[in-house]
């Protein structure tokens, strides 16, 4: 079995992702948050904070990038307002010369 810190984010991603249980691992991730019982308990200073850290930055982080997503479908001017209109053919160029004689 192999077990990483990659393979747990992926799976906590992809639950979230799902549309069917997108609530229930929000609502499981806010009852870990305030529940005393954790990975590390919170009775231990710093040690105890930073797996709630870890939930709530993930949990955050994911919200956000489906409320983006969601709000670039339903507004497909948003999605023209972000991407660059100059394509590479059209950017600057800084060329230092000198003059042959």
């Amino acid at each position: 079995m192999n077990f990483s810190i990659q393979s747990i984010y992926n799976w906590y991603r992809d639950l979230l992702r799902n549309p069917k249980y997108r609530w229930w691992v929000v609502a499981g991730s806010i009852v870990y948050l305030v529940s005393p019982i954790d990975i590390s308990p919170d009775i231990f200073p710093v040690i105890g904070w930073i797996d709630d850290g870890i939930v709530i930055s993930l949990l955050i982080a994911e919200v956000s990038q489906i409320a983006k997503e969601k709000l670039q479908a339903h507004n497909p001017r948003a999605d023209k307002a972000t991407t660059s209109t100059t394509s590479v053919n059209d950017a600057p160029v800084d060329v230092q010369a000198v003059q042959v004689e």
